[in-house]
């Protein structure tokens, strides 16, 4: 184990974190807050371990698989504590579990909050508004991924770092170097977030709320700037928004590929069975909320309903509606939305459309086999044969998937809350979604939960956002050990 390495890893994403606050501490500036003194003090406490961390650069720098997902799992853990700092010392929140909660909600892009009726978020401070988003554009395409694209950590090693951090049963390089990989990667990401952002300034809501947006958006996060959440926001605004929460969730490699001319490759299976499940989804909740009175009209109910369906299955967590009051149909598809989740690949969370066609495949495939036994059939996507290891890997996740989940919703069952509440808290935290149904739905918040429910909670948010493996092997003996 390359500890000196992990070391030296985890003190420039310090350092990197010491840079992030600059954005909000910038917005504090042009307001005059208070809060501002806040951010300074965080960059002092993250810049000074930092600085300690990588002052010695270790002859060994190779990372193998092992440190890979250490390296993941201990910088999330440390960017959500330090990055809680400036909601502590800015007394914003009561204790520092509610402010690990609400950072770790943040860069996880999961959008649950503690703010809610009793705290309402529209009385926080322009530069807390701002580093919540922004916490929402960090985590959206890892952290880690943003650091390899602008400094040399392992070598050809990245890759297990990569691996670790991005979403889907399988990543690859997009050319021979990860370095490139990393920033080509994020050259769309700040495009599309880019692009987002102008288009929001023609919806007459100002560059401060449509820079929130855009940020919220591009990570899938949803933290918003308002009590009713996007409720109250213009038409414009939500149609761009709804666009983007579904561009957002295409796998940022099929935009590469779209670019170099290799439209048919980028038009993959994963991105058709997409838009069907987001076309039918739609469609279903329009018809039920027209045959249930919840809209006046066609054109109210068809809005609405796709910017809830593109909002869960981005897990972006937007509302423009309280679906929580909608019809038990549309409820349920919400929720069978927020296990789906977007595509591998995107900034989205959920389970991914890329394993949902792997596990669908595989069940076909049993089912051909148990009537005829000796039959060699293996599992195809785009023409192309699926490696038995991405096979396993995807009944593997989907196993300590179950595992967790049952946990968590069982160490939420001492909470006097209701069974809905509790299960779709666990659900949106797994995911990455944000708002859940009951006591915790679009208009509601976190706030209620005990600390050890908002801790456990929190565990759920890291482990959904690093795909349960990284989060996971920190509990395993094995790990540790020499060999």
């Amino acid at each position: 184990m390359n500890y000196k390495m992990i070391r030296y890893t985890l003190g420039w994403l310090l350092l990197f974190e010491t840079a992030f606050f600059l954005i909000p501490l910038l917005t504090g500036i042009i307001y005059t807050e208070k809060a501002t003194l806040s951010f300074l003090w965080s960059m002092l406490i993250s810049g000074a371990v930092g600085a300690l961390f990588v002052i010695k650069k270790p002859k060994d720098t190779a990372l193998y698989a092992k440190e890979g997902f250490l390296i993941v799992a201990l910088s999330w853990i440390s960017l959500s504590i330090f990055g809680s700092l400036p909601f502590m010392f800015s007394g914003v929140t009561k204790s520092f579990v509610d402010a690990l909660f609400e950072t770790s909600s943040g860069f996880t892009t999961t959008g649950a909050s503690i703010f809610g009726q009793n705290n309402p978020v529209d009385m926080l401070p322009k530069c807390i508004l701002m580093w919540r988003s922004f916490t929402h554009w960090v985590g959206g395409m890892g952290v880690l991924v943003f650091v390899m694209a602008f400094l040399p950590l392992g070598g050809a090693h990245n890759i297990n770092i990569m691996k670790a951090e991005s979403p889907g049963p399988s990543v690859s390089k997009l050319v021979p170097r990860v370095k490139t990989t990393a920033l080509i990667l994020y050259v769309i990401y700040f495009a599309l977030t880019l692009i987002q952002f102008i288009l929001l300034l023609f919806g007459g809501i100002g560059v401060f709320e449509s820079l929130n947006i855009a940020f919220a958006t591009a990570g899938t996060g949803g933290f918003g700037m308002h009590g009713d959440s996007f409720a109250s926001m213009p038409s414009y605004v939500q149609i761009v928004t709804c666009v983007f929460m579904l561009l957002f969730s295409i796998n940022f490699g099929s935009y590469y590929l779209a670019i170099r001319g290799k439209f048919k490759d980028a038009f993959n299976t994963e991105i058709k069975v997409f838009i069907v499940i987001v076309l039918a989804a739609i469609a279903l909740i329009t018809a039920d909320t027209l045959i249930s009175d919840v809209f006046s009209g066609f054109g109210e109910a068809l809005k609405h309903s796709s910017f809830t369906v593109a909002s869960i299955i981005s897990t972006t967590g937007f509302a423009s509606a309280d679906f929580n009051l909608w019809n038990n149909l549309s409820k349920t598809i919400i929720v069978m939305l927020m296990f789906v989740g977007a595509c591998a690949g995107s900034t989205g969370g959920g389970i991914k459309v890329s394993r949902i066609i792997i596990l669908v495949k595989g069940m076909f495939r049993e089912l051909k086999m148990s009537i005829h036994p000796r039959q060699v059939k293996k599992i195809s996507i785009d023409k192309r044969k699926v490696d038995h290891e991405v096979v396993r890997s995807v009944n593997a996740y989907i196993i300590c998937f179950i595992v967790v989940f049952a946990i968590s919703s069982l160490c939420l069952s001492f909470e006097e809350t209701d069974l809905v509440t509790n299960f779709t808290a666990v659900t949106a935290a797994m995911n990455n979604i944000g708002p859940g149904l009951s006591g915790v739905g679009p208009m509601e918040s976190f706030a209620g939960f005990t600390p050890f429910s908002k801790l456990v909670l929190t565990f759920d948010m890291l482990a959904g956002r690093l795909e349960l493996f990284p989060m996971l092997i920190l509990f395993t003996p094995q790990t540790y050990k020499k060999q």
